[in-house]
């Protein structure tokens, strides 16, 4: 999602630092902000002007060193690893300014926890943006248990000047949209696992009966099954609730490298690169292919 978060920001007007392991990643990633900045122009709502100062509006960088001596806000958007983030904060710690704000964009982990491993835990906040980040208006603003009110106040400032729509919670496991989201996501795999119906029936009564703009499966493809299954061993682990654990069918998915959308292989099978949803062979039980 780095990517998703630079083309926002720089959309937006703020100079932004690109920062990623290698030259190769950080060269798809602007590649990736470039075609998605066309899709805008495609419908009208982008020049190509405006695209070029977007792009001018973002460096890039390799290294967390002195170029981010100045800066006053970092978004995190590392793998969802603890171990990871940690060390990516502790890294920006020495050598960020003392006001810069470090944000991260985690989905599930304690913001408290990431904080801890800082000297400045009240200026550490989670700002969790939704995938794709130019297009879903919400920003989830977790404040830690030493995130100061000022850091809060000027997060949620910020992201209304990305024109996001930020809502403030508090640092429990998954904060509100995976504690809600996943234990969902989870109970459709069971469904299916159960085999009380097919995946293509469980997303079309989602998508029908509920008015879900897209199964739950078909979701979990999108976000990415082992970004799920993370999830709920998050919550699992800080709840201490066993309703929270995961599906064995969604364990044995990941340990099979059958991860969705990235992968090309979930739920649904996308090898073809069409927008037909075909449902993966060893789930086309009942129903080879739903429309979307």
């Amino acid at each position: 999602m780095g990517n998703g978060i630079a083309h926002t920001f720089a959309q937006f007007g703020f100079p932004v630092i690109l920062v990623d392991v290698s030259q190769p990643a950080l060269d798809k990633g602007i590649a990736t902000i470039a075609k998605n900045l066309d899709r805008q122009i495609a419908k009208g709502s982008l020049t190509e002007q405006e695209k070029a100062e977007t792009l001018g509006r973002i460096k890039t960088s390799t290294e967390i060193n002195e170029t981010l001596a100045d800066v006053d806000l970092v978004v995190e958007a590392a793998s969802e690893n603890f171990d990871i983030k940690s060390a990516v904060f502790r890294k920006l710690d020495a050598v960020c300014k003392p006001a810069c704000i470090l944000a991260s964009n985690t989905s599930s982990i304690s913001i408290t926890r990431i904080a801890a491993v800082t000297n400045r835990p009240d200026k550490v906040i989670g700002m969790h943006f939704m995938n794709p980040v130019p297009v879903m208006k919400l920003v989830e603003i977790i404040k830690g248990y030493s995130t100061s009110t000022a850091t809060a106040q000027e997060t949620v400032q910020l992201s209304e000047q990305l024109a996001k729509i930020p809502v403030l919670v508090n640092d429990y496991p998954g904060f509100v949209a995976n504690k809600i989201l996943m234990p969902m996501i989870n109970e459709a795999i069971i469904t299916l696992q159960e085999g009380v119906a097919g995946v293509a029936e469980i997303d079309t009564v989602m998508k029908l009966g509920m008015a879900h703009p897209m199964g739950p499966l078909q979701l979990a493809d999108f976000i990415g099954l082992d970004i799920c299954l993370s999830i709920l061993r998050v919550l699992q682990d800080g709840f201490g609730n066993p309703k929270y654990a995961p599906s064995p069918l969604l364990v044995n998915m990941v340990m099979a490298g059958q991860l969705g959308v990235k992968t090309k292989v979930g739920f649904y099978d996308y090898s073809a690169g069409s927008k037909e949803l075909v449902v993966a062979a060893q789930f086309a039980n009942n129903q080879l292919a739903v429309h979307g």
